[in-house]
């Protein structure tokens, strides 16, 4: 097919206007004719091996994608998409070196993308009850071939456009249901947060009174010892000699994603998963050490002088 498509566009015979007086044909008309063939010969050869599935592909910006990935795959587990015949999503992790403006593909994967009512079930609920933009449906065999929107063949890279499943005004209006009910959800929320504070509705809020600050001869104590407060950064006088222990930090997962430079999908690596069939494993704890190991001298120059014990001198005499 691409050998097809490159000679009609290297054909000087062919006009790259159509005329109906003569019954000629553009290079464009010519083109997308054999890329439809190319997709019906593509759904036959799917349906004839049972390998029809795909997904449906969502792009997020950088600042929103944890947001919707979050709300993709707990509605995948336990929420709308449950519902549905989804049953995997995926989300493209970041790339190693910062990229401006980086669009994060995630997958809502489908057993059947040629089953139209089915698809369109899945996408009335992605606009309705999570308010995502979507891109087309793709099917699993073009990822399998390295069918994407930029093969020399330009054949077209997904099953489904938005268009062919829904309208332009029934895909705004479900997107405006979702946006107006989650608009409503955070009002509600802001009206139960300032009556629990005691500022229900309009009113203002109650003037705080300030404590009258004791009087303290100590010169060298902050106003906040003075009340009784913990001055930050600074050492309790009545801590134990001895060192308190420190908590053990936790390391940072290190995550070093790859994953292919396609603008469609992503496959394999670099990516994170969630399957509805499989039941929820605990994720086991990490636990470092790090910061409980440390040497005795730099643990010497961590206590401070207050903390370490004076050392007697009258068996020696010296000062």
């Amino acid at each position: 097919m691409t050998k097809r498509v490159e000679a009609i566009q290297n054909d000087d015979s062919i006009p790259l206007r159509a005329n109906k007086k003569k019954g000629t044909k553009s290079k464009k008309e010519l083109r997308e004719e054999v890329q439809q063939e190319a997709a019906e010969k593509l759904k036959d050869i799917s349906v004839k091996h049972g390998f029809v599935s795909g997904k449906w592909l969502m792009f997020a910006p950088a600042d929103r994608v944890d947001v919707i990935w979050n709300s993709a795959a707990t509605s995948l587990i336990e929420g709308p998409l449950a519902a549905t015949s989804a049953y995997l999503t995926k989300v493209a992790t970041s790339p190693r070196e910062q990229q401006p403006n980086y669009q994060h593909v995630l997958c809502l994967y489908i057993p059947d993308v040629y089953d139209k009512d089915d698809v369109t079930d899945v996408m009335k609920v992605l606009l309705r009850r999570h308010g995502v933009n979507l891109s087309g449906v793709k099917s699993n065999l073009y990822t399998a071939i390295g069918l994407d929107s930029k093969h020399p063949s330009g054949i077209q890279s997904t099953v489904w456009k938005n268009a062919a499943l829904m309208s332009d005004t029934d895909m705004k209006a479900l997107k405006d249901e979702y946006f107006a009910e989650l608009n409503a959800t955070k009002a509600a929320d802001a009206e139960n947060a300032a009556a629990s504070q005691g500022m229900p509705g309009d009113t203002k809020p109650a003037k705080l009174k300030l404590k009258k600050k004791t009087r303290n001869d100590d010169p060298f104590v902050s106003d906040d010892e003075a009340e009784g407060v913990k001055s930050p950064g600074r050492a309790e006088v009545s801590a134990p000699a001895s060192k308190a222990k420190k908590q053990p930090l936790r390391k940072k997962a290190k995550t070093e994603p790859e994953f292919e430079d396609d603008d469609d999908e992503i496959e394999g690596v670099g990516e994170q998963q969630v399957k509805k069939q499989a039941p929820a494993k605990k994720s086991p704890t990490v636990k470092s050490t790090a910061g409980r190991k440390r040497s005795k001298s730099s643990s010497d120059n961590d206590d401070s002088e207050e903390e370490r014990p004076k050392k007697s001198m009258r068996k020696t005499g010296k000062k």
